[in-house]
Order: C-alpha cells, then sequence, then structure tokens
C-alpha cells in the first residue's frame, strides 16, 4: 500500500523509513533539533518517541522557530 502526505496547503512533506530507534534522533538528523520530536509524532498520529519495528515516517518542513519542542519560554 502506498501512503499519500498528509495534506496541508503550501507543505511539502518527505517520508523516511525507520528500523527501531527514536523519534528524537530522528529529529535531530532531519529538523535539526532533537526537541522537535513531537512534530514528527504529531503528523504521523503517533504519542510514544521511541520505535519498534519498521516504519514509514512522514517528516514536516524544517522550522527554526518550533525549537525546544514547542515550549514557549518567554
Amino acid at each position: 500500500m502506498i501512503q499519500q502526505a498528509p495534506t496541508t496547503p503550501q507543505r511539502i512533506y518527505k517520508s523516511v523509513q525507520l528500523a527501531g530507534g527514536n523519534l528524537y534522533s530522528l529529529a535531530a538528523l532531519e529538523l535539526g533539533d532533537a526537541t522537535q520530536w513531537n512534530r514528527i509524532a504529531a503528523l504521523n498520529g503517533l504519542y510514544d518517541p521511541m520505535i519498534t519495528g519498521l516504519i514509514t515516517l512522514w517528516i514536516p518542513p524544517v522550522n527554526d522557530n518550533a525549537g525546544n519542542g514547542g515550549i514557549r519560554t518567554s
């Protein structure tokens, strides 16, 4: 079955296959910030950052303003 990217206007999503691991390292690799793992989780309907087995995930576009996991510090 071929997965289709989520439909959000003017967004380009990338898909990756992951065999185990976690969303922290994936976010660090793909988005440049491990604290943005929750963006990947939300886009893929996940809540647990730990991955088991083989899974295809959508990666959201890089957003430098979404750092710190979306937690506002000011």
